[in-house]
């Protein structure tokens, strides 16, 4: 087993990363558990395949499981279904030392952390990742919210789990674009600031995404160590460093937000396009080579995301897609701050990028 501290100065806690801990769920569970029950959020794609082992790994440590089991999707990380999670919890009378477990992708894990930072102003949940952008990303590093018309994330709160647990052969269980979105949040580690890792992903891309258990326990790994090395250096993003972590986010949010947070662009996809577009930007304001944009963009395309904002289809123009980026969690001021590379490995932070220069790019991206 692969554990990963993250050294968050009042709530540290352990990534643990193993193919098989979710059928010993229960075991590593247990120490965080206080009653002879735990409340687990799931939704139904997860339950289908993960809620008997699940309900067996508990019950061999005594512990009974009580279930509330969510529609699948984006659209789930709304007010209708916080409210209901908080409501839940509350039947429940979850106490602030209790632990909820949240068992799923990004979206679980984003809405159940959210409601336990609410609910008695602040209970315990246990973070058990079932995608592969969960495992490397969102699970980890407390950030918890849901979407709104306004814009992707904007109604959250900071709320550390208590412990995460990450197998990566729930990945087994994902369709292949699931599992290819989550790709991108790993390549995004390499081109933040650890060029030998783009490295390594652009040979061992391939070999993860065709189920390699070994290329996906080192990503992972790898990814949770950096992101834990981020977190605990600037926990609520007040020094500029963990903004790194949205390279691409800009982008993609606003293309998701275009998309209506739909299907049709899964959150990965639309991280993979902003960290192609974030590439070619930089290239075209003179930051890095375009030999070097061009090995992100070449590299994304390679195992199958999206690189080219043409391919989306979409009716509007640069401005539009601008105009999203006015709701951007990043907003300072009135100016929002981008995330830019001078290279590969090179990610910055750029406070003078004039909004008009972006949708000017954005047009020539549409139509090319």
């Amino acid at each position: 087993m692969a554990v990963i501290p993250v050294s968050i100065a009042d709530a540290p806690y352990e990534v643990r990363i193993e193919a098989g801990l979710i059928s010993r769920a229960g075991e590593n569970c247990r120490p965080f558990i206080r009653k002879d029950h735990v409340a687990i959020v799931t939704d139904e794609n997860v339950a289908a395949s993960w809620r008997d082992a699940v309900t067996a790994s508990f019950a061999k440590v005594g512990l009974r499981t009580e279930w509330l089991v969510l529609p699948a999707g984006e659209g789930t990380k709304s007010w209708e279904h916080l409210a209901s999670v908080v409501d839940w919890m509350l039947a429940r009378e979850i106490e602030r030392k209790d632990n909820v477990v949240a068992l799923g992708g990004g979206v679980i894990g984003d809405l159940t952390g959210f409601a336990a930072s609410m609910v008695k102003r602040g209970c315990g949940f246990i973070q058990i990742p079932t995608t592969l952008l969960a495992q490397v990303d969102s699970s980890v590093g407390g950030k918890t919210a849901i979407n709104t018309p306004a814009g992707k994330n904007l109604v959250g709160a900071f709320h550390q789990p208590s412990l995460v647990l990450a197998d990566p052969l729930a990945l087994d269980t994902l369709p292949p674009r699931d599992t290819r979105a989550g790709y991108a949040e790993v390549v995004k580690y390499g081109l933040i600031d650890n060029a030998p890792f783009f490295e390594w992903c652009e040979a061992n891309g391939a070999r993860l995404l065709a189920g390699d258990s070994e290329a996906r326990e080192l990503a992972i790994a790898s990814s949770v160590a950096a992101k834990a090395r981020i977190v605990a250096a600037d926990e609520k993003e007040t020094a500029g460093i963990r903004a790194l972590l949205n390279l691409g986010h800009t982008f993609g949010h606003a293309l998701e937000a275009e998309t209506g947070f739909s299907d049709r662009l899964l959150h990965g996809e639309g991280v993979a396009l902003g960290m192609a577009l974030a590439a070619r930007f930089s290239a075209r304001q003179g930051l890095m080579t375009s030999q070097d944009a061009q090995r992100v963009v070449a590299h994304l395309a390679a195992v199958g995301l999206p690189s080219k904002l043409i391919d989306l289809g979409l009716d509007c123009n640069g401005r539009r897609l601008a105009d999203h980026m006015l709701h951007d969690k990043k907003m300072d001021a009135g100016t929002l701050p981008f995330l830019l590379m001078r290279g590969i490995g090179q990610t910055f932070l750029a406070k003078n990028v004039d909004l008009a220069d972006v949708a000017a790019f954005l047009d020539e991206e549409l139509s090319r």
